[in-house]
Parts: structure tokens; C-alpha cells; sequence
């Protein structure tokens, strides 16, 4: 078998971001990605997911009342960031996305958050792909909640190419999250919003 050469994509950043705002004004559910030079959608996310996002929120907020959990913010991700994701959740402080627009910055995120849907991307698209564009960026911290492997993986100390650390744990163990979020994750609630 021959080393498959990955085809950069013949649509710029710029003209991205237009097609996935047109796409979102057809149908708002619509949630394009730009990753690695490949347009890939976003799947919708289920009543279980959102109660994570919904419980991870919460704590996020127990830790510093100066942070949010932004849900589906667009980033501008990936080297010179030439890339566009939309984490399930953006942890940074109040007022880090004012005046940014449909895609934002980087600069501020404390930790990202993704939560599996299940979709037939997900291996590639939320374990191989943004956990590198996270780290080319520099977020501290990429959360993953994996809902098919039940454990939460804990990427930090990112070098420009990939996370140096990586903690996985099953739901049920409490996993510290380490600076700049700095707290423990007790995952026993995750247990219930596992289909």
C-alpha cells in the first residue's frame, strides 16, 4: 500500500468562512468546519450532549465567575491559522469573543472542548485532527468527553505540533485539569449521558 499524500484544498480561508455563513442562512443547523485543508459538518448535537456542555458550564464558571463556556464559538485554528473549528465548548474569560465576529481568535482560550456525537467522522475529525490544530494554536488545554469509548482524555502543554501530555480516564474518576483551568473533573455525572 502507497502513502496516501493529503491534497491541499483549493478554497482559501476567506472564501470558507463565506461558504459556511451562506450555508448557515439555509439552514442555521448547518455547522461547517475547515480543518487540515477539508470541509467537514459538524454533527447536531444530541439532548445528552448538551446537558454536558450545560454541566461543564457550570463547574467552569464554580471555578472562576470570570469564565464561560462558549458553545459552538468559530475559531481560526490550525498553523497561521489558516484553519476554522467550532469547539462544542471555548473556555475563556468574559468578553474574550467581543467585537470577533463568527470567527474568533485563539487568543484567550484557556481550554477547548469537544464531546463525541458519534458521527462517522468522529475518530478522525475529534482524536486525530483538532487535537493537533488545538495544539499548533497553543490552547492549553483540549478537553475530549468521549461518549463511545466512555473516558475523558485531558490534552496539555501543547508545542506547536501536538499535545506533549495526554491523561485518559473512564467516566467515573476525577481527572485534574491542569493551569491555566487548574481544577479536578470529577466525570461520575457522565456515567447518565452516555447512549
Amino acid at each position: 500500500m502507497g502513502v496516501t499524500e493529503e491534497r491541499p484544498s483549493i478554497l482559501s480561508q476567506e472564501q470558507f468562512e463565506e461558504l459556511a455563513h451562506l450555508g448557515n442562512r439555509v439552514d442555521e443547523s448547518l455547522r461547517l468546519e475547515f480543518i487540515n485543508g477539508r470541509i467537514g459538518e459538524k454533527a447536531a448535537p444530541d439532548g445528552d450532549h448538551g446537558r454536558i456542555i450545560e454541566w461543564l458550564t457550570r463547574l467552569c464558571i464554580q471555578a472562576d465567575v470570570g469564565w464561560w463556556l462558549y458553545a459552538d464559538q468559530g475559531l481560526r485554528v490550525e498553523s497561521s491559522r489558516k484553519g476554522n473549528a467550532r469547539p462544542d465548548g471555548s473556555l475563556a474569560p468574559t468578553d474574550t469573543f467581543v467585537g470577533q465576529g463568527e470567527w474568533a481568535s485563539t487568543d484567550g482560550v484557556l481550554m477547548v472542548v469537544e464531546v463525541t456525537s458519534g458521527d462517522s467522522d468522529t475518530t478522525n475529525r475529534d482524536r486525530v485532527e483538532k487535537p493537533r490544530a488545538y495544539a499548533e494554536t497553543g490552547i492549553p488545554v483540549y478537553l475530549l468527553i468521549d461518549r463511545e469509548t466512555c473516558e475523558v482524555k485531558v490534552h496539555s502543554l501543547p508545542d506547536g505540533v501536538r499535545y506533549e501530555s495526554v491523561l485518559t480516564v473512564p467516566f467515573g474518576k476525577t481527572v485534574p485539569l491542569p493551569d491555566p483551568v487548574g481544577f479536578d473533573l470529577d466525570t461520575e455525572p457522565l456515567k447518565s449521558w452516555v447512549h
